[in-house]
């Protein structure tokens, strides 16, 4: 069943009621620093019940602010995972924060607790080969675990490590809006929880990031400094801190006023093209299906990321199927096999197995929430195909 029309790898789900709501931004004066962007914010902390919500331009700012408020710099220390969006490693070399990889959970994809627990009770075992900071006196400061394809890492142990050692928890979120853990939505277990809300995520604001946490000092400080560094009472050319233009514009924070309106519908709709995808990929020989942990008691569907059996050739897979006008994307590539990384770090292949192998099986295959179950159906069935071939 070869596609006569291109199925795009991902789609936003927009109304027109969506739309409107940037159209009425944009017939008034005020694009910036608005009430949208309060209003998306409050809208945020009665969704996750933190008392404070801080919208930025991108998940990746949103990180960068959560590790300056943590007060992380050179010498410091967070464990994390290699198995990630590379933003959630970038946010620590910003400042210059060595990071720590763990392996990952074969099953689920996200950090592995026992080893975290490992690491933070002897960090020399897993340092990398070498630094750009003296690793002699660097100092463990923090935990940045990721909620990987829209499913929860092991909170609870998590949280007791942290705990136990004196650790800055910051979660990234940024795939995982709506999900729950054991009852708890997905971003409020850290000291910070990071959200992101590219055209790709369960809702959007075109781009977009937002931070969730309790912590009166924290929010104040990530306020400023999304804004060039102002404190309150500053002028505009007055700058307390080193800052950065980190701001959501109005129109930006209007679609996301309206998608979060519709957050319930935007999930339930990817959860119902998920299922469609687990029926029929779980006959296909050769093909493993997201595995969902019994602690997660939502899963929110970010992407559908299937696993390929090692014997079978992914890129040889991948380029039959764009030829039969169905994109697909290995998910993840390691961080730590990224050439900058591996330059910076000397990280090599087969320092992280279980990371190596989900990044060389994983495949990653159309999906948004307005999919069809034709779409679905055509995808399965070109892939059945295809691997009949290649195997």
């Amino acid at each position: 069943m070869k596609n006569s029309t291109q199925i795009p790898m991902s789609s936003p789900d927009l109304t027109d009621a969506d739309r409107q709501e940037v159209i009425n931004v944009l017939n008034t004066p005020i694009l910036s620093m608005g009430h949208y962007v309060r209003d998306f914010e409050q809208a945020f902390c009665e969704y996750t019940g933190v008392k404070h919500a801080i919208a930025v331009n991108s998940g990746t700012a949103g990180l960068h602010l959560c590790v300056r408020a943590a007060g992380l710099g050179t010498g410091d220390l967070v464990i994390t995972t290699p198995f990630s969006f590379v933003a959630s490693t970038n946010a620590l070399l910003f400042e210059n924060v060595v990071p720590v990889f763990v392996d990952i959970d074969p099953q689920t994809g996200n950090i592995d607790p026992a080893q975290v627990a490992e690491a933070a009770k002897d960090i020399s075992k897993y340092l990398p080969r070498r630094s750009p900071v003296d690793l002699k006196r660097a100092t463990l400061k923090a935990i940045l675990p990721v909620d990987v394809f829209g499913q929860p890492a092991e909170m609870d142990s998590l949280r007791q490590i942290a705990d136990e050692y004196g650790l800055t928890f910051i979660e990234d979120s940024c795939e995982a809006l709506g999900a729950t853990y054991k009852g708890r939505l997905a971003g409020t277990f850290g000291d910070y929880g990071v959200f992101a809300f590219y055209p790709n995520k369960q809702m959007t604001t075109g781009e977009g990031g937002l931070i969730v946490t309790n912590d009166d000092d924290a929010a104040a400080l990530m306020r400023a400094l999304r804004n060039q560094g102002r404190a309150p009472g500053d002028t505009w050319l007055q700058h307390t801190y080193l800052g950065y233009n980190y701001r959501l514009d109005e129109m930006s924070a209007a679609l996301g006023l309206a998608q979060m309106r519709r957050l319930e519908e935007l999930i339930r709709k990817r959860e119902q093209v998920a299922g469609w995808y687990a029926n029929r990929l779980v006959e296909i020989p050769g093909v493993e299906i997201p595995y969902v942990a019994p602690s997660t008691t939502r899963m929110s569907w970010f992407v559908y990321v299937i696993r390929l059996e090692a014997k079978i050739d992914r890129g040889q897979v991948a380029r039959r199927l764009e030829q039969r006008g169905i994109p697909v994307r290995p998910y993840f590539l390691p961080i730590h096999l990224q050439p900058y990384m591996v330059e910076r770090f000397g990280w090599q292949a087969g320092d992280f197995p279980v990371t190596e192998d989900l990044g060389q099986r994983g495949l990653a295959v159309p999906f948004s929430g307005i999919m069809t179950e034709e779409q679905v159906e055509i995808v399965c069935q070109n892939l059945r195909q295809v691997l009949t071939e290649v195997v």
